[in-house]
């Protein structure tokens, strides 16, 4: 099978195109000939700016032509990330509905995209607690319409402050809590600095048993593959170049090639810096990869 590797690539900006007598303009296609630039064969978009409440604005012949090429150029999938400003777990009225809005949004976007997946973080309870957070977030997931060949994914947390995520335990209890068919999407950053150890293969085997004892591996649909800039149970968010962080080689080694793991997409939100970018990063990760 194909290894799925690609990167969080933008849709904005003039239309991206090898034909020359094309005339520029915006459009989400423009995130398929990102993607071939980097060597990416899957990955993940956002349809609108994560920092603002903005609805995506996405015309039927430029979603038509997003799954047209995506078929014939990609091995996909796609999957679109939320708005950061959506906080499943809040118990603030306003902030519950824009949240929800946001999210009924980018359902609606997957849908006439054909876009299989939304990922989403829980947020932070805020003083809600654990409990009550994940019983905010659970109630929330199950007021939104998912479309029929969508399903929301719950991303794991680097886990700082009051937010939800972290632990897996987290996210057995959303998926417990909800009637609502959800994955989850696992960022190895995140899960390293959330305190579970992924630096050596014998880690990387502990840590995916234990999601599977506390989760179940039939939920894991995704994956964020990021090395880390800071160490295991730091709870700080900052994501390295495959390889060249805490995780290291060795870990990212086991991790894509872990038989649990290797046929899953992988997405990578690695930086640009040092003059090296996704395309290096996806580089790299096929270089680790065994067939």
């Amino acid at each position: 099978m194909t290894m799925k590797v690609g990167a969080h690539v933008s849709i904005s900006g003039s239309r991206v195109s090898s034909d020359d007598e094309t005339p520029p303009y915006d459009d989400i296609r423009n995130a398929v000939h990102r993607q071939r630039a980097f060597g990416g064969n899957c990955g993940q978009i956002f349809t609108t700016s994560p920092q603002v409440w903005a609805q995506p604005e996405i015309s039927d012949e430029a979603a038509e032509g997003f799954q047209d090429e995506t078929e014939e150029q990609l091995e996909g999938p796609w999957v679109i990330h939320s708005a950061y400003l959506v906080n499943l777990c809040t118990p603030k009225d306003d902030l519950r509905r824009k949240s929800k809005e946001s999210m009924q949004a980018e359902l609606d976007a997957a849908a006439q995209l054909g876009i299989p997946y939304v990922n989403v973080h829980l947020g932070a309870h805020t003083g809600a607690g654990v409990e009550g957070g994940l019983d905010n977030a659970a109630s929330l997931i199950d007021e939104l319409e998912v479309p029929d060949d969508v399903q929301i994914l719950i991303e794991s947390d680097a886990g700082s402050g009051t937010k939800l995520g972290g632990e897996f335990e987290h996210l057995a209890g959303i998926i417990d809590r909800t009637e609502t068919d959800i994955g989850i999407c696992i960022d190895t950053a995140h899960t390293l600095v959330a305190g579970n150890d992924l630096t050596t293969p014998e880690a990387v085997d502990e840590t995916v048993q234990r999601f599977d004892d506390e989760v179940g591996l039939e939920y894991l649909e995704y994956i964020h593959l990021n090395d880390s800039k800071h160490d295991v149970g730091t709870h700080k968010d900052e994501h390295a170049h495959i390889g060249e962080g805490y995780i290291g080689e060795d870990g990212m080694k086991a991790i894509v090639n872990h038989p649990d793991l290797r046929d899953l997409p992988f997405a990578l939100e690695t930086p640009t810096e040092d003059g090296r970018g996704f395309e290096w990063n996806i580089q790299k990760v096929k270089e680790l990869r065994e067939e």
